[in-house]
């Protein structure tokens, strides 16, 4: 199975990474890929050509980034710096314009540390820890998947149902089709197959059906020609919570065969974060330092 998320913390760590200091609301982008759909294929030949198409593990990984974030204070950009240790470790410096850190993040499969220069604050914990703090849960594994344009949670054993759409096959997890249609009820708009709404009486008995099921919709988004994931949305109905994941500008300029640009959106029905980053100068050579020093002025964040 390629990187599934836990249940609980499905969020994008690198996302959360940037965004734990400011709360932020959606950034709606439109996939455009083209209008003629393509052959008729078996669900079962789609996700063979899909596995058979993944970038070749690697250890290590570095890039520059430019981020765009949405909030209730504006649109803000700035520079960040990247490096990650498959499986062990992803690290995060935030760097405005001037080129002075302002912010760092450490994030491991059962930590996460970050550093905010600007007040002199500091935070340390676990997953837990993260979520009464932030309201947001990392998740090492979904981000390093993200960095490396994986089908997130994709699954040679399980059966798929796999539909076309303008362009692309679209393969969706076989859960109850009144799950499917309550997973795009809660989607944000331009994740609609159509505009049918399920009607909120209805839709409230289906998500107390789902939290029985533990229901949670995958939808895969690939390209037909080069067999490259272009947008992952994972709905956990039960919590009413949605990852969308969108790549884009796979090994530009012959570099690793990686998406450079990548928007993330997370929600869970009351509050929401996104923001789209723009990667360069990937390179995917090691070892690597991830340093992380807490200054002694330095305060916990409250």
């Amino acid at each position: 199975m390629v990187s599934s998320p836990s249940l609980r913390c499905f969020p994008p760590t690198l996302l959360v990474a940037l965004l734990l200091l400011a709360g932020c609301r959606p950034v709606q982008k439109v996939i455009n890929i083209g209008h003629e759909l393509p052959p008729v294929r078996s669900s079962d030949r789609v996700v063979e050509q899909v596995l058979a198409h993944l970038p070749g593990p690697t250890r290590y990984y570095t890039a520059k980034a430019e981020v765009r974030v949405s909030s209730e204070d504006g649109q803000r950009s700035f520079k960040a710096n990247i490096r990650s240790v498959h499986d062990s470790a992803l690290w995060v410096s935030v760097v405005p314009a001037l080129g002075i850190e302002v912010a760092r993040a450490l994030v491991t499969a059962d930590s996460i540390k970050l550093l905010d220069r600007l007040h002199d604050r500091y935070f340390t914990g676990n997953a837990a820890d993260a979520e009464a703090r932030f309201g947001l849960t990392p998740d090492l594994q979904l981000a390093q998947a993200a960095l490396f344009g994986l089908p997130v949670g994709l699954d040679p054993e399980e059966k798929y149902r796999v539909d076309r759409e303008e362009g692309a096959y679209v393969l969706v997890s076989r859960e109850k089709r009144r799950f499917i249609r309550a997973a795009e009820n809660i989607a944000q708009p331009d994740s609609l197959t159509d505009t049918r709404d399920m009607g909120e009486k209805r839709l409230e008995r289906t998500l107390r059906r789902a939290e029985e099921r533990e229901a949670i919709v995958f939808r895969y988004w690939v390209d037909p020609i080069t067999w490259k994931t272009q947008r992952v949305t994972i709905t956990d109905l039960a919590r009413d919570q949605q990852a969308d994941v969108r790549y884009t500008d796979h090994g530009v300029d012959d570099g690793p065969p990686y998406p450079h640009s990548i928007s993330l959106s997370l929600s869970d029905g009351t509050r929401h974060a996104s923001g789209s980053l723009k990667l360069s100068r990937i390179d995917l050579e090691g070892p690597l330092q991830l340093g992380f020093r807490i200054p002694e002025k330095f305060v916990p964040m409250e």
